[in-house]
């Protein structure tokens, strides 16, 4: 069983050009710093959650 055939009268001519003015810069949104969640649950309180979690399945 193939995969069929490549035909290039199906491929399509895109035109790709644009100023670079308009491009998205990808480091003008980069976050450098840290992050910190905390919510409010002890180790042991979570691990107590996920014991439950794993019985129930």
């Amino acid at each position: 069983m193939g995969f069929g055939s490549y035909d290039e009268s199906e491929q399509q001519d895109i035109d790709a050009d644009f100023d670079d003015d308009d491009a998205v810069e990808s480091e003008e949104n980069a976050h450098q710093g840290t992050m910190e969640f905390d919510n409010g649950a002890s180790s042991d309180e979570l691990i107590d959650r996920l014991s439950e979690i794993k019985s129930e399945e």
